[in-house]
């Protein structure tokens, strides 16, 4: 299908949409090395509490991620973008003033409903003035570009706090969305017609979610991605802490974390490569696999108090083997479950999205809380995550697959 709508250089588009897309990243991974000031500042008694930061802001973006992709569909693609850039700069504000972790946390669910705007009504956007091969080019070029932001955003967070202190993050944030929004208001067209927008039904919303937990396929594909993203969450909130705390590399976290992610962006390409070849769910099962292996391996070298190099150095390959596993599982498992859900695609992906999203947080955040100063809890929380995953993935049955 293509739009009316004559749309943005090609060049120029795919910038737009990847930095659009971004403001999730960098909300969270720009954050990561400001987490120690923020819980000396905002949690003195408990600095573990500090990673409640990280996880809240993906709650609300979970829970805002149901509502946009409909409200897009009923009200036009700008007009929610827009908003919700809106809410987030104002969440921003009051994250910035927060002199309470209480406030903070608060601030930063309504930063994350905010963010959902963006991050859901992209996707559509792109879907309306592209499809079929055209579209998967589009979203490649997105994504190449997209993957630069998890690399960068730690080293800009960690000279932020250098130089100005934490506050001065959430300036940081303001003046990024500022950027992406008014590039969106001046230069990209509204891609949704009058005539082809959706009223706003709660009740459509209902059914589908009801209809895809009723599917064997779509309802087992959103737990296993639950428990994927659950293992991602919980590394995100505790990593920070395991680098500085654990191995005494805080104040080159930034770095290893940009470094893993450029390496773990490269899991996107194998995917592409693999996946025709092998199928989605040999795949899935072959990452949770690795992940169960490579997990007790460090749990291992954990409680066997191992020299320095070798902790650290299976650490480091350890959150690289998170990354690898969410960029080739998360994707497929998506494919699953909208495989039987054409009719209701836009909702599906709503239902999938914000569905796996806060349940991950309901993970995340406990195993988080368990930091003990060593990545055990968080190394039996992926164990005990990625099993379930395992087991829950050899559930799925699809024709054609091993």
């Amino acid at each position: 299908m293509k739009a009316r709508i004559k749309p943005l250089p090609q060049t120029e588009f795919v910038a737009l949409m990847a930095m659009v897309a971004a403001t999730v990243a960098f909300s969270i991974d720009g954050m990561l090395p400001a987490l120690p000031e923020m819980g000396a500042a905002l949690s003195p008694g408990n600095l573990n509490n500090a990673q409640l930061i990280i996880t809240s802001f993906v709650l609300g973006m979970g829970v805002g991620t149901l509502f946009t992709g409909p409200l897009s569909d009923a009200y036009g693609r700008k007009p929610v973008m827009i908003g919700g850039a809106v809410v987030y700069i104002a969440a921003c504000i009051a994250a910035w003033q927060a002199q309470s972790l209480e406030v903070m946390l608060a601030a930063r669910v309504i930063q994350g409903l905010g963010a959902a705007g963006p991050r859901v009504v992209a996707m559509a956007l792109i879907r309306d003035l592209y499809a079929g091969p055209q579209m998967a080019r589009i979203l490649s070029f997105v994504m190449i570009v997209f993957a630069l932001i998890p690399a960068l955003a730690p080293t800009i967070g960690h000279y932020i706090v250098v130089f100005f202190d934490w506050p001065a993050i959430f300036l940081s944030f303001i003046v990024f969305s500022l950027i992406t929004t008014l590039w969106l208001l001046l230069r990209q067209p509204e891609t949704l017609t009058p005539e082809n927008r959706r009223p706003l039904s709660i009740r459509a919303l209902w059914s589908a979610i009801i209809e895809m937990f009723a599917h064997r396929t779509a309802r087992l594909s959103i737990l296993v991605q639950t428990l994927s993203f659950g293992i991602l969450f919980s590394m995100l909130s505790s990593t920070q802490q395991v680098f500085d705390q654990t191995f005494g590399q805080g104040d080159v976290f930034h770095l290893w974390f940009g470094g893993i992610a450029i390496v773990a962006a490269s899991s996107s390409f194998l995917n592409a490569r693999l996946v025709v070849k092998l199928g989605m769910r040999a795949i899935i099962k072959a990452m949770f696999t690795a992940q169960i292996l490579l997990t007790l391996t460090m749990i291992a070298i954990t409680a066997a108090d191992a020299p320095y190099w070798l902790a650290f150095g299976g650490y480091v390959i350890w959150v690289l083997s998170n990354f690898f596993q969410a960029g080739l599982t998360i994707g497929n498992l998506n494919a699953l479950g909208m495989e039987d859900m054409g009719h209701i695609a836009g909702l599906a992906a709503s239902v999938i999205s914000a569905v796996s999203t806060v349940g991950a947080v309901l993970i995340a955040a406990p195993i988080a809380l368990q930091f003990d100063g060593t990545p055990m809890p968080m190394a039996i929380g992926t164990l005990v995550c990625a099993s379930l995953a395992l087991w829950l993935t050899t559930l799925i049955k699809r024709p054609g697959e091993i």
